[in-house]
C-alpha cells in the first residue's frame, strides 16, 4: 500500500508582472520521504515552495498540508511544518540559545521540553560550543545550522528547506545533510529545493525537475536515469598504447578520448551494441590485451542537462 501524501499541490500558477514564475505545477510528497525540487536558478522552485506553505497566494491552484488547505486553513496547516528559507537570518542581537528559546516560546512549547529539544539540536548540528554567542557574530554556515535548529525546535512533522546548503562550507553542508538523513530515519517528511545535482542524488527519494515554471520530469533518481539518460561511458586500458585515429575512425558517432593505453568512450545507449562490436574487432585486429574495463550508465547530471538544455 502506498504511503499517504502529506503535502499536495494541484495546478499551482503564479505570475509576477510579465513573468510566469510557476505554471500549472502539481506534485505530492509521501510521509517519511525526502522530496527534492531540482532546477536551475529562476526555474520557479522557491515560488512553488512559498505557495505550498502559504506565504504567498497562487493565482490558480490549491495546496494542502496533511489535508488542510494552506490558504483557507493556514494556522492548522502551518502547525505541522518547519521552514528554512534560503534568504533568512536569526535575530542578530540574540544569542544562539536565546534564538532557540524565543522560537520555542512562540510555538508555546513548555520550557522543559524546549530546553531538552534545544540541547539535542545544538549537539546534532555541532553548535553547542557557540550557544552563548550572538547570532550576528556567527559564520554563514553556523547561522544556517542555527536556522535549521530553530525550524526543528517545535519537532514538526514536515520540514521545508529552500537551498539548504547553498554557499556553505563543506563541513556545514555535510552536517546538515547528515541531520536530514537522520530525520528521515525518524519518520520526518522533508521537502527541499536545490540546484545542487549531487546533493539531490544523495538525499532525495524522489525528485521533481523544474524549468521555466513547470515540472518537466519526476521520479526516483534511478527512474530518471533510466527514462531520460541517453549516454554511457566506457573506460578501457590496454597493455600498450593505441593510435588515436585508428579507434576514432571506427567510432565516428561517439566521443573518444585517447591517453596512451587508456581510452574513454562516450556513446549513446542506442549505439552500445554497435560500439562494443567495433571495440572487440579493434582489440582483435591490434592483438591487444584489456587490462581494465569500466562502464558507467547515465548520471543524474546527464539527465538534468539533457532535460534542461537538450544536450549531451
Amino acid at each position: 500500500m502506498p504511503r499517504e501524501a502529506v503535502v499536495e499541490a494541484y495546478g499551482l500558477s503564479k505570475t509576477f508582472g510579465n513573468v510566469k514564475a510557476v505554471d500549472g505545477v502539481s506534485y505530492s510528497v509521501r510521509r517519511g520521504e525526502i522530496f527534492g525540487i531540482l532546477g536551475p536558478n529562476g526555474a520557479g522552485k522557491t515560488t512553488t515552495i512559498r505557495i505550498t506553505i502559504g506565504i504567498i497566494p497562487p493565482d490558480k491552484g490549491e495546496a494542502y498540508i496533511l489535508g488542510y488547505n494552506v490558504h483557507r486553513e493556514p494556522v492548522k496547516a502551518r502547525s505541522f511544518i518547519g521552514v528554512v528559507p534560503e534568504i533568512s537570518n536569526p535575530y542578530p542581537d540574540l544569542t544562539v540559545w536565546d534564538n532557540l528559546m524565543l522560537v520555542g516560546k512562540l510555538y508555546c512549547i513548555p520550557k522543559r521540553i524546549r530546553v531538552e529539544q534545544a540541547v539535542k539540536l545544538l549537539e546534532a548540528l555541532r553548535i553547542q560550543g557557540v550557544y552563548n554567542r550572538k547570532a550576528k557574530a556567527l559564520s554563514k554556515g553556523m547561522r544556517r545550522r542555527l536556522l535549521l535548529a530553530m525550524a526543528l525546535i517545535s519537532d514538526p512533522d514536515i520540514l521545508f528547506l529552500d537551498e539548504p546548503t547553498s554557499g556553505l562550507d563543506v563541513i556545514s553542508a555535510r552536517i546538515i545533510r547528515s541531520l536530514l538523513l537522520e530525520l528521515k530515519k525518524q519518520g520526518k517528511t522533508i521537502v527541499l529545493t536545490t540546484h545542487n545535482i549531487n546533493e539531490a542524488g544523495m538525499l532525495c527519494d524522489r525528485i521533481a525537475i523544474m524549468n521555466k515554471g513547470k515540472i518537466i520530469a519526476s521520479g526516483t533518481p534511478e527512474e530518471l536515469k533510466i527514462r531520460f539518460g541517453k549516454y554511457i561511458r566506457i573506460l578501457l586500458r590496454f597493455n600498450k598504447e593505441v593510435g588515436v585515429d585508428a579507434i576514432k575512425d571506427r567510432l565516428k558517432d561517439s566521443k573518444v578520448v585517447v591517453q596512451g593505453a587508456r581510452i574513454t568512450i562516450i556513446c549513446r545507449l542506442s549505439d552500445l551494441e554497435e560500439v562494443l562490436s567495433e571495440i572487440v574487432d579493434f582489440i582483435k585486429s591490434r592483438n591487444l590485451r584489456v587490462e581494465e574495463f569500466q562502464a558507467s550508465g547515465p548520471t543524474l547530471e546527464d539527465v538534468f542537462v539533457e532535460l534542461i538544455q537538450g544536450g549531451a
